[in-house]
Parts: C-alpha cells; structure tokens; sequence
C-alpha cells in the first residue's frame, strides 16, 4: 500500500466526524426551518418553510403571516424538549444541514406534514409524501394560496413584481420609538432580521412595519439575544 493512499485514507477518516455531527440541546427557533443549539445554526434538512416577513393567503382569503406562523408553531411543538439533530451536510453558509427530532420525532417530517413547510426537492425527496398528505388534507398553506418561499426570495409575490421593483407611492411611516429604545430592527425582503443602530449607513432610510414583526431595541445586545444580526454580513 503505497504513502499517497495512506495519507488520503486518512484525511477522509479525520472529516467523516464533522460530516455527521449530532448536536443536542434545548433549541431557540429562528425561523420555522432553522434553530440555534448552544450556539450552532441548524437548517434543516430536505425542507422549506415560508420566510419570516412572509404572508400568504388563508382559505378565507385574508392574508396572515404563515412565515411566523410556522416558526410559533415549530416553537410550541418543541417546547422545553431536548432537541438531537443529525448532520448531512453543511451549507453555503456554513450552516449545519440536518435531521432533527424531540420525543423522538422526525421535526422536519411534521412541519411538512403540517403544512407549515414544504418538501425541498432540490436537496432532496425524503418528505414528498408528507407533503402529499398535508396538501390533500388542507393543512397549513395548502389551505389557502401561497407563493412558494425559494419564490418569494427570489422577490416573485403572488405573480406580481418585487417589493424592490415597486416603489412606494408615498411617504413611509412608523410607530415612534419607545423611551431609549432607538435600535431597529428590521426584516428584509429575504427574511433575514438586521438591526440597524443611531448613526449608521441605513438607519435614516430604514423604516419599521411593527405589523410585520419588525421591532425596536434598547441595546444590541438585546437585538443579538433576540436572533437579529448587525448589517453588512
């Protein structure tokens, strides 16, 4: 057996570890398909839930936000429980992809079997039939009408334009600031949850929509606690 493949066998022993972590512990829910345990970010795995700035359309037609919907629903669903997560992967941002599970059940399978998330056939085929499931049975988006979240990033609303294509037609407006709570705390069109302090690039232009879940902070640290990030990464 010659060195080269000693060598070689041997890095691929050292990585197969990383390749399947498990991580467990109590689980803070960023959005109804990513958590955060002990400070890990874990997207799950073959799963795609509607962002969190995301509305869709209920079977009474009225819009509700199903982004932040899915994630209180996840949410309420773990509870105090202890969450395992097995990797399959790592992420273009350098998120843990994995299956996760409490009590001893598959999470991404019942968020699409809820219909709080759909099945991510780009990654993978693993929760198609829940989706079935969920879509013949009317549950959670499928009650109603929704544009798909891997649209929705793209800025596709319904068949209609982006938000940024479409200019507003007059002034923004914003609930005033609370006594010494000047941070806001933003989600943009990706869903992503930005905060933006005094003085900053963008904190004149930045305005709050607090009926969308946007929010303002007293400190950074209280915005970084909440799962919001500063701008710029």
């Amino acid at each position: 057996m010659n060195r080269p493949f000693l060598v070689l066998a041997a890095l691929l022993m050292s990585a197969s570890p990383s390749l399947a972590e498990t991580v467990v512990g109590r689980a803070t829910v960023i959005d109804a398909d990513t958590l955060d345990i002990r400070g890990k970010r874990i997207r799950l795995h073959g799963v795609d839930a509607p962002e969190s700035a995301q509305s869709c359309q209920g079977a009474d037609g009225k819009a509700y936000r199903c982004g932040q919907r899915a994630a209180l629903a996840l949410a309420d669903r773990i509870g105090t429980a202890t969450v395992s997560c097995e990797q399959t992967d790592t992420d273009r941002h350098r998120r843990i992809v994995a299956v996760c599970s409490a009590r001893g059940e598959n999470l991404n399978a019942w968020l699409v079997s809820e219909g709080h998330a759909l099945a991510y056939r780009q990654y993978g085929k693993d929760y198609i039939p829940q989706e079935d499931a969920a879509r013949g049975a009317k549950r959670g988006v499928w009650a109603g009408t929704f544009t798909p979240p891997w649209d929705w990033r793209r800025g596709i609303r319904d068949g209609g334009p982006s938000v940024a294509a479409t200019p507003p037609s007059g002034p923004a407006t914003q609930a005033a600031a609370p006594g010494g709570c000047k941070i806001k705390g933003n989600i943009n069109q990706r869903g992503d949850r930005i905060f933006h302090a005094p003085g900053s690039r963008d904190y004149e232009r930045t305005k709050l929509n607090e009926a969308a879940g946007e929010r303002w902070f007293c400190s950074e640290s209280e915005a970084i606690a909440a799962g919001w990030r500063a701008p710029g990464r």
